[in-house]
């Protein structure tokens, strides 16, 4: 009487490995690229909060710094840093807008900067 073996072989283990290896290499990056993409979205989503807060502030004639935005009792409750490296923004000086810290360079893919008033529809005929 022969006896049976039940088990996977060597080739089934393999093929399984294989198709996990190859699932993971198509995943890997774009889970990579949508979370660049989040996080550069949650921080121009600060930095429009802050550019809101300072506009608020100078209409109501006082000094933008940070003791008259962040506070319990101020514009901002807690002061947001960029998720990507968790540095805080600085506020504008002037009419200039606010700065995120993520030191990108300019026509980088994931860059953390406002929109201009042309590139977000602004400024068009009615």
């Amino acid at each position: 009487m022969k006896k049976m073996l039940k088990g996977f072989t060597l080739v089934e283990i393999m093929i399984v490995v294989a198709i996990i290896a190859i699932l993971a290499a198509v995943a890997i990056p774009n889970f990579v690229k949508y979370r660049k993409t989040a996080q550069m979205n949650a921080c121009i989503s600060n930095l429009k909060q802050i550019q809101a807060a300072c506009e608020q502030c100078k209409l109501e004639g006082k000094e933008v710094n940070d003791a008259n935005i962040y506070g319990a009792d101020k514009y901002i409750k807690v002061k947001p840093k960029c998720p990507a490296t968790s540095a805080e923004y600085t506020l504008p000086t002037g009419d200039a807008d606010p700065v995120c810290p993520n030191p990108t360079t300019a026509g980088a893919e994931y860059e953390h900067k406002l929109p201009t008033a042309a590139a977000a529809g602004g400024g068009g005929e009615g």
